[in-house]
Parts: structure tokens; sequence; C-alpha cells
């Protein structure tokens, strides 16, 4: 059973640091930092990260080809990867549309345009040309000190969770409701068997959003704060495996618009909560159980872990993952 952690790039990032020290001392095997545009720069905190531990493995999830240069993606990766001999993930995705076009930028053809990234940035850390299959490229468009590095793909779709089977390393089937990783997981495998592959050797982590907390009302509203936030921003395919519609945060994104996060987080409905696991110890530990029943066998927390987030960092390592393993 491998364990991981995703946190968001709206953290500090000496905190971001102290968090993935702590991470590799609790026995987690990978730790995940987020790009979201408009935050903190993920590659900057994911270098520093590396360089504070010795084990752990470190990835950026997710990176978009839109606002970054499939080119500069590679060169990150392989810098990465070089630096911390080893240990570093990129995870690669279409990104959100929304936050997107906070800065102008359109998306067309997230599918399409997520598998040539992926197809360009590989053959980059190969030290391979991609002018031989991509179109504008010239013969010197290629990576003077090439390092290869897994790439995992960010997933919010049932064909973009196809992708993952078909090509990358691993995948992060992100805002999947808990409790339909068996679902994700078979769309994976589909792309895989399409693709002739072998599904056991790719990483597909059951990844879910997660509050814990001895203080069970406190756990559901660290879980509604971000659930507010984000919400409408899941697909529409995601929300209806959780009984829900865009247009069930109306009055959530009324609040968020008035600027009162807090009054956001208390009109997020116990079905709402669905979208993640909140609870104490016992509650988190049990809905893990049930994703190890089913067949995951990697699983992955994701914020907000706890009110004070490296609090929730010990819970998970101390009483958490040793009933799991």
């Amino acid at each position: 059973m491998k364990f991981s952690l995703r946190v968001n790039n709206d953290l500090k990032p000496a905190q971001l640091v102290d968090m993935a020290v702590m991470a590799e001392r609790m026995g987690f095997d990978q730790m995940w930092v987020s790009n979201d545009l408009f935050l903190r720069s993920a590659p900057t905190m994911a270098a520093m990260m590396l360089q504070a531990t010795k084990k752990i493995h470190i990835g950026i999830g997710i990176m978009n080809p839109y606002s970054v240069h499939v080119s500069e993606l590679a060169m990150i990766g392989s810098t990465l990867q070089e630096a911390s001999q080893g240990r570093f993930i990129l995870g690669l995705g279409a990104g959100a549309a929304d936050f997107l076009g906070w800065a102008g930028i359109e998306r067309p053809k997230p599918l399409t345009k997520t598998r040539e990234a992926f197809e360009q940035i590989k053959a980059l850390s190969r030290g391979e040309r991609p002018y031989r299959f991509s179109e504008g490229w010239t013969s010197e468009g290629y990576l003077r000190y090439p390092v290869e590095f897994p790439i995992y793909i960010g997933a919010m779709s049932p064909k973009m969770t196809e992708l993952i089977g078909e090509i990358a390393d691993g995948g992060l089937t992100l805002l999947f409701p808990p409790e339909h990783f068996e679902e994700a997981y078979a769309q994976v495998k589909t792309g895989a068997e399409r693709a002739g592959r072998d599904i056991n050797e790719i990483d597909v982590p059951a990844a879910f959003w997660v509050s814990v907390d001895k203080d069970r009302d406190k756990a559901r509203f660290a879980l509604a704060e971000k659930i507010a936030y984000y919400g409408a921003a899941f697909s529409p395919y995601l929300l209806e495996k959780a009984g829900l519609t865009i247009s069930s945060f109306d009055s959530v994104q009324e609040a968020l618009i008035q600027g009162d996060i807090k009054e956001a987080a208390n009109r997020v409905t116990d079905q709402m909560l669905t979208l993640g696991i909140a609870g104490d110890s016992r509650e988190v530990i049990r809905r893990c159980q049930y994703l190890k029943e089913i067949g995951a066998n990697h699983l992955s927390f994701g914020p907000p872990l706890n009110e004070d987030p490296i609090t929730g960092v010990e819970i998970l390592g101390r009483e958490i993952l040793p009933s799991l393993r």
C-alpha cells in the first residue's frame, strides 16, 4: 500500500517544506503541490521540498500546456529530476478552464492538447526531437540536458481518465467522490487495455479530499470551506456522481461573491460533503478501509487535511496510516 499527500500552493513555502519533512518522517511515499494560477509557484516550492528531504517523491499536480509551454515543462521536470536524483514527478493536465480564463487563456481541445503535450515532454526528457512528429518544431528544439522523469495525468472526465491508462506513468483522478474510485479505475483500465498495457504497471491512486480532527464539527467545517471554494469548478459529470449539479452551489457562490467564506461554508450541505471525507480518525479509517476493499493500493490524501494542515499530516501519520498498512 502506497500513501501520498496533496496540498495547495496557497501555503507558505516554509510551511510546505515543514510538511514535506514531516510527511517523509511519517512514511508517506509521495507529496504533491498544486500549481493553481495566481497563487505561489509550485516548481519553486517543489525544489525547496526536494532539497529538504531525502526519500519522499515530490510531484507538481497539475501543470498545463496552455499557460506554460511544453519545452519549459520538460526543462522543469528534467532539472528537478536531476537535482533530486530521481524523486520528481510531473503532473500534467488540461488545467481548469475557469482559472485559465482569469488570464484570458483559452483551452481548446483539452484531451488532444494533453496527449500531444505528454508525447512532446516525454520525448524531450529522453533527448529526442519533437519536430519529427510535431508541426512547427525545428531540429533545434530539443533539451541539451535531458533527464527522464515520470509523468502522471490529472483527470476529471472519463476520456481523460482513459488517457491515463493509454500513455501515462500514473494518474490523479481528481475530484472523484471517494467511493467512486472503482469507476475511475475501470476507466483507466479501459485505456490501458486499448493500448495493450498492463494496468498493474500504472500508479492509480484513490485521490480524495480529507479533513480529520478529533472534533468532528471542525473537520466537517474545514472540508466545507474547501468545497465552497472549489465545488462549482467540479465537472457536471463528477457532480452527478454525488447526486449534485452546478446549480446546487448557487447559494454557496452568492456568499463567495460577497466575500463571506464562512457563510459560504455554512451553506455547504451534507450531500456536498460526500465529495470528500471528513471526521475523526475512526471515520477516516472506515472510509479508507472501504477503498482498500474495492481494490485501491495507493491512497492519496488531499487538502484541507485539518484546520491546521501540519496537524492533519501528523494525525494521518500517527493515527491513520498504521491502521491501513
